[in-house]
């Protein structure tokens, strides 16, 4: 049996804007179980990329250790990337990020990646609003290491081992709206039509836009009696709203009735249009944001859907006043201009 995608493509394939066809997008065949939750999250991220016609040398791919971490291989091939040690990801990402402004970075990690051993480098990569499209593909447990329960498992969920977990579980979600990212969403692996809008609205976000994506394990954490199965979520699901993006170039040809919908204009100009229910939630307050995931966890309900975007956001390159410029494009006239620029520094500090 091959392990390679086969070469050719139907000649008369769509190409997007950018005359790339979706295949430019794809990666290797993925080694992951049949129906993991995470190859139909990198399908999702395939889709986003290819609709936005993004280029793909354009794009940086970091990741860490776990199943997720994996998932770089699976999708833009012809990309940068960058597979870190375990929960460092975050730190990589910040040094690339610093290094090349002009990237997109695609941050891929998981709830043990994160939740556990880098959840201090998740914390400070939140804070600092680094610019990075950080993806979180939640299963609640750790699939590399036959199935124990993550951080992430609720109290209560039983996994394959059959054991309820005994202890409080870490809303990733919670934390990144307490912490500082400026755009957080939470979507399901089985949900592509919510989850590729929002993984696009990610991409035209300036700062730290997360993603937790509930991405169901099928060989440790599928059971009834999990909070991460396909079974449970899709009956306990409730989204915030439904969801557009709709990119700068694109002529907006919808028009909604007045309080049915809430538009948030990115920096870009590109337009994320919420079309909300009587029951919608106010996507632009931290509090809102909170209190909604609140009461629909008392309920017994996992709530997806973009939770809170800040239209506003000041990202790490904003905040320290960093040059416009690559640092990998800076001479040595740039980083040494000579004594008289540093006296000159010195004598504005007197």
């Amino acid at each position: 049996m091959s392990s390679e995608r086969p070469v050719f493509r139907h000649p008369q394939a769509t190409k997007n804007s950018a005359g790339y066809s979706r295949k430019d997008y794809e990666g290797a065949i993925s080694t992951l179980c049949a129906g993991c939750g995470h190859d139909s999250t990198t399908n999702a991220i395939i889709q986003a990329c290819f609709e936005l016609a993004i280029e793909p040398h354009r794009v940086a791919k970091m990741s860490g250790i776990g199943c997720s971490s994996k998932t770089p291989a699976y999708f833009l091939g012809r990309s940068h990337g960058f597979n870190a040690v375990h929960g460092r990801m975050p730190a990589i990402a910040a040094g690339a990020n610093m290094a090349n402004r002009e990237l997109l970075y695609i941050g891929i990690s998981g709830d043990g990646d994160t939740a556990s051993i880098g959840m201090g480098q998740f914390a400070h990569a939140l804070r600092r609003n680094l610019n990075l499209n950080y993806i979180c593909m939640n299963n609640g447990c750790y699939g590399l290491t036959k199935g124990q329960d993550s951080a992430t498992a609720d109290r209560g969920s039983a996994g394959k081992k059959g054991e309820p977990n005994p202890y409080s579980a870490i809303d990733l979600c919670k934390l990144a709206i307490e912490l500082g990212a400026s755009y957080v969403a939470r979507g399901f692996s089985g949900d592509k039509q919510q989850l590729v809008p929002l993984i696009k609205g990610a991409f035209a976000h300036n700062g730290l836009a997360f993603i937790d994506v509930i991405s169901p394990c099928v060989t440790f954490n599928n059971t009834s009696t999990s909070t991460k199965s396909y079974e449970y979520v899709r009956e306990h699901i409730e989204a915030t709203n439904t969801f557009d993006f709709i990119p700068l170039q694109q002529e907006i040809l919808a028009h909604y009735p007045e309080g049915t919908s809430q538009e948030v204009v990115m920096h870009d100009g590109s337009i994320i249009s919420l079309h909300k229910s009587e029951a919608g939630k106010e996507v632009t307050s931290r509090r809102h944001a909170l209190d909604g995931l609140e009461e629909e966890k008392a309920k017994g309900r996992l709530l997806t859907g973009l939770l809170y975007v800040d239209p506003h956001s000041v990202d790490t390159h904003e905040i320290i006043n960093s040059t416009l410029r690559p640092l990998n494009t800076l001479v040595e006239a740039d980083l040494c201009p000579g004594g008289a620029a540093l006296a000159k520094l010195m004598d504005g500090w007197r």
